[in-house]
């Protein structure tokens, strides 16, 4: 789950990490408003969606004056925002975060992230601020600087000072940096973060060491334990095919193809996603419905898929282990009857009660085409949506 920027320094802020005064608004007068409070001669407006290359994107914008932020601001509210993170159909802007202004001296990229590979906390940080980390990666991969977080002791003073004297920080620089680096590290790990993202870590002129933007994302599977960071889910960020599976307890990925895809674990989505591409097709979606699915989860997911206008042919894929084939026929019967798809929908079952699945479709008198194979299956699908289509 992501955040917003302002959300991620309020929970920074708590750790001792240093940022700027910030104020949220919805409205060019609420901007403006905030920007006197804070008083000051220069002002950030910064559009808050979840993606990155906001800079780059015009979503900030650096304002001298009242009138300046109060135009920044209807300029960017209830804009799309399109960067390359966002896809060519953008984020809309429904918040702006106006920030105090400083006067920087020096920019750092400073990252944490879970890697998969080493199963440690991973701290990249780089002299080049400003910069997405993929660009630093290609150009001036010779500045990055790695250290893995030994999970049996956690993050050590030594390895935070390290990185600081690195990134070229002296003096009382680096007590600030060792103390942001460190806070930084507490909040990842006691909110179950998966990524913590400070780009531009700045020095000011006045030698103050800042969080200027941040990015963090957290595990969805642990926000159970965080109401705190739960309610910080913003859901008009969000895909909402994604989010209404989310809200159903259905594992989701929208796709841009058009045979929509239900099925059983996570292995088999990705076969069968594979096999529909290698007939021909392209998968609209990811979905796993998971184990022990009822029919009425079977139901949510069917209408889920069918809701997606992109999806012009319906594919049912089910190896049952700990799912019943009987169970799943139920819910795709109760869902076609409800829906009525007009649509070609393929069903392949196997495993537990079969037989009693292929009875239920068989004798549901419903237009259903059945497949013995996960290849047969896929094949079907792709024919059908190309039959029905008129494309090849």
């Amino acid at each position: 789950m992501d955040i917003h920027e302002y959300q991620a320094k309020e929970l920074l802020r708590d750790y001792g990490v240093g940022v700027l005064p910030g104020a949220l608004a919805y409205s060019p007068e609420q901007a403006v408003y905030r920007a006197q409070e804070m008083g000051g001669e220069v002002f950030a407006v910064k559009a808050q969606v979840h993606a990155g290359g906001r800079g780059k994107a015009g979503g900030v914008k650096i304002c001298r004056s009242p009138d300046e932020v109060w135009e920044a601001a209807e300029a960017l509210l209830g804009r799309r925002l399109v960067t390359h993170q966002t896809g060519p159909e953008g984020k809309l802007i429904h918040r702006i975060y106006v920030e105090a202004g400083c006067d920087i001296e020096r920019e750092f990229y400073l990252g944490f992230v879970m890697d998969r590979e080493s199963e440690r906390i991973m701290i990249v940080a780089s002299a080049e601020g400003g910069m997405e980390i993929e660009d630093i990666a290609q150009s001036k991969p010779d500045t990055l600087i790695r250290a893995a977080i030994e999970p049996a002791v956690g993050m050590q003073a030594f390895q935070a000072r390290e990185i600081a004297f690195a990134l070229g920080l002296s003096g009382k620089e680096v007590n600030q940096a060792v103390n942001l680096i460190m806070g930084v590290y507490k909040a990842f790990t006691e909110w179950d973060a998966n990524m913590a993202e400070i780009n531009p870590l700045v020095v000011t002129a006045d030698g103050r060491v800042l969080a200027l933007d941040c990015k963090m994302s957290f595990d969805d599977n642990a926000t159970f334990r965080h109401p705190r960071i739960a309610e910080l889910r913003d859901k008009t960020q969000e895909d909402p095919r994604e989010m209404r599976a989310a809200d159903r307890g259905l594992s989701y990925v929208g796709l841009d193809g058009n045979i929509g895809c239900i099925i059983n674990g996570a292995g088999l989505a990705m076969a069968s996603m594979d096999m529909i591409k290698h007939a021909g097709g392209e998968p609209a979606n990811f979905l796993d419905i998971g184990g022990g699915a009822s029919p009425e989860r079977v139901a949510k997911a069917f209408r889920l898929v069918m809701s997606d206008d992109k999806v012009q042919t319906i594919l049912v894929n089910i190896f049952a282990g700990i799912n019943r084939c009987d169970w799943v026929a139920e819910g795709v019967v109760q869902a076609v009857r409800q829906e009525n798809p007009q649509m070609p929908l393929v069903v392949r079952l196997s495993g537990t009660n079969v037989e009693e699945g292929r009875r239920i479709l068989n004798e549901s008198d419903l237009p259903i085409i059945q497949a013995d194979t996960l290849r047969e299956a896929a094949e079907v699908a792709v024919a059908e949506w190309k039959a029905t289509t008129g494309r090849s």
